[in-house]
């Protein structure tokens, strides 16, 4: 493998907003944390909130999550890029040509890290010397597409939750059948992590019920 070959799946790797198991796994926190909500509030109002009550809180629960998984993203990506100068800076000024391979080496993804030879980790410590002093750090429009694309993606995958609440006049069948909802979407998230992870998926689907039921009850005992 070639350095510019290296460089290049680094990039890709680096660039791409969330992989398939971090998306699954944004779903399955935002579900929770819908649930939780859910969850609390019925207990807190007794069953007999209206309709209108729970569209709303559910509705505000699912937006609140969005803004505050776009947030952490942006930042996130910032402490990301403050912490590739502060390698570059530390490869730089170390005599050690051992330790610089080594920190070059652990600023890689690990998969690309276990084959590369230490004469490309030479080659790109000498070439991390060439390169002309770095900018301050920024987030770029890619980030804040990416975090855009993080809101839509907790907004819109616990939006069926909110359904019932829509559909059904009778806030307690509505809030019960939200609650299926949400635990039949834990289902299809374990299954899915399952099947990208290598378990067997109907057993993953399941766990992630029950560690999505457990979380839930922990949050009301401890007042939501």
């Amino acid at each position: 493998m070639s350095i510019d070959q290296t460089a290049q799946m680094s990039s890709k790797l680096s660039d791409r907003v969330l992989d398939p198991v971090e998306r699954v796994s944004e779903v399955l926190f935002g579900l929770i944390m819908a649930l939780t909500f859910t969850c609390t509030l019925g207990v807190v109002t007794a069953g007999h909130a209206e309709v209108r009550t729970m569209l709303l809180a559910a509705l505000g629960c699912n937006l609140a999550w969005g803004i505050i998984d776009g947030s952490v993203f942006v930042m996130a990506r910032f402490n990301a890029r403050c912490r590739d100068i502060l390698q570059l800076h530390a490869v730089r000024s170390t005599k050690d040509h051992g330790a610089a391979q080594r920190m070059i080496a652990d600023a890689l993804p690990p998969l690309l890290a276990a084959v590369l030879p230490r004469e490309q980790l030479e080659v790109m410590r000498q070439g991390l010397l060439q390169l002309p002093e770095p900018e301050r750090p920024r987030l770029t429009r890619g980030d804040w597409v990416g975090a855009s694309g993080i809101f839509l993606l907790s907004f819109l995958s616990t939006f069926p939750i909110v359904i019932p609440f829509m559909l059904i006049g009778d806030a307690r069948l509505a809030l019960r059948v939200s609650n299926a909802i949400a635990v039949a979407s834990l289902f299809l998230c374990g299954y899915i992590l399952g099947r990208y992870a290598g378990y067997r998926p109907p057993a993953m689907g399941i766990a992630m019920v029950a560690v999505g039921g457990a979380l839930v009850g922990v949050a009301i005992m401890l007042g939501g």
